[in-house]
């Protein structure tokens, strides 16, 4: 017994000299699911247990237990009696549940966690808990690929290992801080904690795991699983599960001053088409005139601008398809009439009134929440700036004032996909930010925002686009081809409103967000669990959605999982796992890819929800073994649904796993019901075939070939091969049926073609003739550390040196080179860019001989792109002759990449 103190005490490092901790255990004593420690300090500890895998730790440093969340956070911790032993073994006491053990350590107090095994650890203190300077701290011990994420809406990438992280309010909406900070966290461990707290903290994802909150008192619960599902389903399950929104909410958004008449108003008071609410009405008859998919505005952004005649502003937008609500700075106190009276459905709370943050925020959330609730049928549909822990269950979250900037899309994507690790269904930036932007930011923002579940638009600060008092940054406001471009994202979001919508109610019953970081579905690839993956998504559990963030028209780096995906636009099917480079996308193009085995439920073309009735409902099959989908309905507005008054229907799909064979859909009967549910409806079924089916059937019966696209638009049954794609018309049903494939040739899975991108982490700068690194970060190695949101510029603040410039890169290892891409800034800025170029590749350091490549880049931010035989290589050198534009003297880059393959094994000097 001696022989385990001292191995104990060994194994827990001692605290900061000017730190209090509890001291040692004197004893415990039990009250049901709650045990109290006893110690040789004043201090107290409680160790509740909330469930078999949910335990609270409670520390008071003076023996009295306070609790200011006062259940706030908190909304759910009494799931019963909790079956529990406790045993003493001399130097701990060991409370086990059926889900873990929990070990006390006597000397000195320190706690860790196992599996029901007693042996494998899940966490485990390395320090006891310790007090100083009004904060307290935890430090536990870090495995050795232990990875970790949570801590809200931060701004930045997900995977937090080695990351110290501000969990606290400074809206300053940039890059590595939190937009809405959570203070909670989990691990590829298997748990989770939620400190249970409104003080501002900081987690340092180190060795040891340091989280300090600013209070003197500990307050914690920790969730254990055996999947990051299942931690943040226990972590939901305490603190709510995601609000189901209005299905209106799923679409396109727009906020901004429709009153800039007002004296008051803090703008321009002079914008055409917004000097009174009811102005509104035409910015509603012009989308639905540009036949463009949109569903609600917020008609007064508070500052100043406040409303007139609010009713007939919202009678007049509800007219063309729209919802309305406020975007308010000032409070609700006439929110019972806006909702009540008025008509409004929807708020807005802005940083002047609530970006205090913690509990004030969270309370005139939960205010409006109660204003919209309490005063209609309506759900609620909140959008906050600053939420913290349980606002997943009242608001959107968006990552406040940035900017239409390549760099702010690059982080955005994963700040959005990282949010729904701490339990965030509803996670979004405005599309093309509030600040500047231009045509092509805002095309690429909102294509990949349309498969997330809230997404919205800020008008009146932008930049002009796309012409002179075009201030606005709604969709139908761009003159071609952006116009297209974005009607046909939005259109497509509207067409798989029934897949969203079902993602966005698992959410609210699993705490699963529909927007998936990939580390969720895939959680043991190691490539998953990543930031190699942070740039892409998945859309809930059929799509994976890789962003272009970048003034390019190629997509590298795009990680397919196991399985096989298909490209949505190609038919292409690859084989994971495997990295996509070279990716044709130009501007009209989202990488966009469907897992083998998806069921997807589509609606009919409509530009707003309930503009037509769903008199058809398409599933598009994306056959691969076996697999199923539950489509989720209810009247997508009221509540009703909370007391039972909603449908589901069961899809499964068995077919080969490749090759040619039977494909069989069972479609279950539509089961439950709501007000507005029809009692029969068509289906139609979509999915590729490299040639037609032998036969296809319903329920038992053959269906008729037809043999031209238009006889089957006629039709209102059969089936019709063309292209690529079957399409079935099953007609209309009431009941559940079978449609079977027999013959169905399904598309061969290939590798990934061609060269890449050649890998970086090797390279290392040789020579520069000049970088600017004492008036910015200007130097060199930013041109090529994989980051465009960093750029090497020749130096300028003391004095610029004269063109030609060049940069010499030692690439680590000889690689067969078969091209260049140079990436200019992407940060707003244009001087440096290169105009006139040089491109020499080489074996040795100083020989360079003959350039590869010259010639002229264009004076734009796009990515260019410069193709050569193909050559061995180690060391790359490019010239700049000329600066695009003629602006001046400077270079400047924000990214140089090669593109090759690996060379021979060869002796290189």
């Amino acid at each position: 017994m001696l022989v385990g103190a001292l191995l104990a005490a060994a194994l827990v490092a001692p605290p900061a000299a000017h730190a209090a901790t509890a001291g040692d255990v004197t004893g415990i004593t039990q009250a049901g699911n709650t045990f109290t420690v006893a110690t040789t300090s004043a201090a107290r500890l409680r160790i509740v247990l909330v469930r078999a895998d949910i335990v609270r730790l409670w520390l008071a440093p003076d023996g009295s237990f306070t609790e200011p969340t006062a259940g706030e956070i908190t909304i759910r911790t009494d799931f019963g009696a909790v079956p529990a032993t406790v045993t003493d073994t001399g130097t701990q006491y060991k409370i086990r549940t059926a889900a873990l053990v929990l070990r006390v350590t006597k000397a000195p107090l320190t706690i860790a966690a196992y599996r029901p095994d007693d042996a494998t650890v899940v966490w485990r203190e390395t320090q006891p808990l310790a007090w100083a300077d009004g904060q307290t701290t935890q430090r536990l011990a870090r495995g050795a690929d232990e990875q970790f994420y949570g801590t809200g809406l931060r701004l930045g990438e997900w995977a937090l290992r080695d990351k110290t992280v501000p969990v606290a309010v400074d809206n300053r909406w940039r890059e590595n801080t939190n937009a809405s900070p959570a203070p909670f966290y989990m691990s590829t461990n298997g748990y989770g904690v939620l400190r249970n707290s409104w003080s501002p903290g900081t987690y340092g994802f180190t060795s040891p795991v340091t989280t300090t909150h600013r209070e003197n008192r500990f307050d914690a619960y920790y969730f254990v699983a055996t999947t990051l599902k299942g931690v943040l389903g226990a972590y939901t399950d305490v603190t709510g599960k995601p609000f189901l929104s209005p299905m209106w909410g799923l679409e396109l958004g727009n906020a901004d001053c429709f009153n800039a008449s007002n004296p008051t108003y803090q703008g321009d008071h002079n914008r055409a088409g917004h000097q009174v609410t009811t102005d509104v009405v035409g910015y509603a008859q012009e989308a639905r005139g540009k036949d463009v998919p949109s569903g609600w505005f917020l008609p007064n952004d508070g500052y100043g601008c406040g409303y007139t005649n609010l009713p007939q502003a919202v009678a007049g937008a509800a007219a063309n398809g729209f919802k309305t609500g406020l975007w308010t700075s000032t409070g609700l106190t006439s929110i019972a009439w806006e909702v009540g009276t008025a008509g409004t459905r929807a708020v807005k709370t802005d940083v002047a009134w609530i970006g205090g943050g913690y509990r004030p925020a969270f309370l005139g959330v939960q205010q409006a929440v109660n204003g919209i609730e309490n005063n209609s049928d309506a759900r609620r549909f909140v959008w906050t700036v600053d939420g913290w822990a349980g606002t997943q269950r009242n608001a959107v979250v968006w990552t406040g004032d940035t900017y239409g900037t390549w760099d702010d899309m690059r982080w955005t994507v994963p700040a959005v996909a990282g949010a729904g690790l701490s339990g965030l269904n509803y996670a979004t930036g405005d599309v093309d930010g509030i600040f500047g932007g231009s045509p092509q930011t805002y095309v690429r923002d909102l294509q990949w925002k349309a498969f997330t579940p809230a997404f919205m638009t800020m008008s009146g600060w932008g930049a002009t686009n796309p012409s002179a008092g075009y201030q606005d940054k709604q969709p139908w406001r761009y003159a071609e081809p952006y116009l297209s471009i974005n009607r046909r994202y939005l259109q497509l979001k509207m067409r798989l409103m029934p897949y969203h919508y079902t993602m966005t109610r698992n959410a609210s019953v699993t705490g699963v967000p529909a927007t998936r970081a990939m580390v969720l579905e895939y959680p043991d690839d190691p490539i998953a669990r990543g930031n190699a993956t942070s740039g892409q998504f998945m859309a809930g559990d059929a799509f994976l959605v890789a962003p272009v963030v970048s003034d390019t028209g190629v997509r590298d780096g795009i990680y397919l999982p196991a399985g096989t995906w298909t490209d949505y636009w190609t038919g292409r099917v690859y084989q994971g796992p495997a990295t996509l480079n070279g990716y044709q996308a130009p501007l009209d193009t989202l990488p966009l890819f469907v897992k083998g085995g998806a069921i997807v439920p589509m609606w009919p073309q409509m530009n707003f929800t309930g503009q037509k009735p769903v008199s058809m409902l398409t599933y598009d099959l994306y056959p691969r073994g076996t697999s199923s989908f539950t489509l989720y309905e209810d009247d997508g507005i009221t509540r009703q649904y909370q007391g039972g008054a909603f449908a589901t229907q069961q899809v499964t799909m068995t077919a080969p796993q490749a090759g040619t064979g039977r494909v069989t859909v069972d479609v279950g009967s539509s089961t439950g019901s709501y007000t507005g549910k029809p009692a029969s409806r068509a289906y139609e079924f979509t999915t590729r075939l490299t040639a037609a089916p032998a036969s296809v059937t319903v329920a038992g019966a053959g269906l008729t070939r037809l043999t031209t696209q238009a006889a089957y638009d006629a039709a209102t049954t059969g089936w019709f091969y063309g292209g690529g794609v079957l399409r079935i018309k099953a007609g209309t049903r009431g009941a559940g049926f079978a449609v079977v494939i027999d013959g169905a040739a399904l598309p061969p899975a290939g590798g990934i073609p061609g060269t890449g991108p050649l890998p970086k982490q090797g390279w290392r700068l040789l020579a520069a003739d000049s970088q600017e690194t004492a008036a910015e970060n200007g130097a060199a190695a930013n041109a090529f550390d994989g980051n465009t949101g960093t750029i090497w510029h020749t130096a300028w603040s003391a004095g610029a040196a004269p063109l030609p410039h060049e940069i010499s890169i030692d690439l680590g290892a000889s690689y067969q080179v078969d091209g260049l891409r140079y990436l200019p800034r992407q940060d707003g800025g244009v001087n440096g860019r290169i105009g006139g170029y040089e491109v020499y590749l080489s074996n040795s350091a100083t020989d360079w001989g003959q350039p590869v490549a010259t010639g002229t880049f264009a004076d734009n931010g796009s990515e260019k792109t410069v193709a050569f035989t193909p050559r061995t290589a180690r060391y790359l050198r490019v010239r700049a002759l000329t600066e695009a534009g003629g602006r001046g003297p400077w270079t400047s880059a924000a990214e140089l990449t090669l593109t090759g393959t690996a060379a021979p094994a060869a002796t290189v000097s």
